[in-house]
C-alpha cells in the first residue's frame, strides 16, 4: 500500500476514533460548578466529586445531588420537590470505583455498607452487579439493588 493512502486511512481512523469520544463525552453531564446545591439537601455539591449524582431533563437542564440517596429521593417523589411534570433525559451517578458517571438505570447500589457518604449511610454505586457484589462482600454490604429495586424504605437515613 501507497504510503500517502496508508496515512490517509490512518488520519481517518483517528478523526473517527477523536468524533466517536467527542460524541460519548457530549451524552453526560456537565459538572458541577462551585454554586450548584443538592436539590433535595442544599449542600454544595462540588465539594463531594466522588459522590455528584444528577439528572439531566430533556429541555437540558440539570439538577444535582450529593449522593446517590438525596438522588433517589428526588426520583421518586418528584412532587415533593417541584419536579412533576418535568421530562427526564438521563439519570448519572458517580461509579464508586471508576469515580466517573454511569447511567443510573443500568448501575447497581450496595445498601448496608461500612462506606460513608458525604450525610452518613449512602448507596454506592457500582457500574454492574459483579463489582457490587464484590463491594458488598468487601464493605459488610446487606444488599446489592439494581435500580428498579430502589424503594423509599431501602434508601439510607
Amino acid at each position: 500500500m501507497d504510503t500517502t493512502v496508508r496515512n490517509i486511512i490512518v488520519t481517518l481512523a483517528l478523526i473517527a476514533g477523536l468524533l466517536s469520544g467527542a460524541a460519548a463525552a457530549a451524552d453526560l453531564p456537565r459538572p458541577p460548578t462551585d454554586k450548584d446545591r443538592c436539590a433535595v439537601c442544599g449542600m454544595y455539591v462540588h465539594k463531594y466529586p466522588n459522590w455528584i449524582a444528577t439528572i439531566v431533563f430533556e429541555d437540558g437542564s440539570q439538577v444535582f445531588f450529593d449522593g446517590p440517596k438525596d438522588f433517589f429521593r428526588y426520583a421518586l417523589e418528584p412532587q415533593k420537590f417541584k419536579a412533576k411534570g418535568r421530562k427526564v433525559a438521563k439519570l448519572f451517578v458517580t461509579d464508586y470505583y471508576g469515580v466517573k458517571f454511569v447511567d443510573a438505570t443500568t448501575a447497581y447500589f450496595v445498601a448496608g455498607s461500612d462506606v460513608m457518604g458525604p450525610m452518613g449511610p449512602e448507596l454506592i454505586p457500582l457500574r454492574n452487579r459483579e463489582e457490587a457484589e464484590t463491594f458488598a462482600r468487601d464493605h459488610g454490604g446487606g444488599e446489592v439493588l439494581a435500580f428498579d429495586d430502589v424503594t423509599p424504605a431501602k434508601i439510607p437515613r
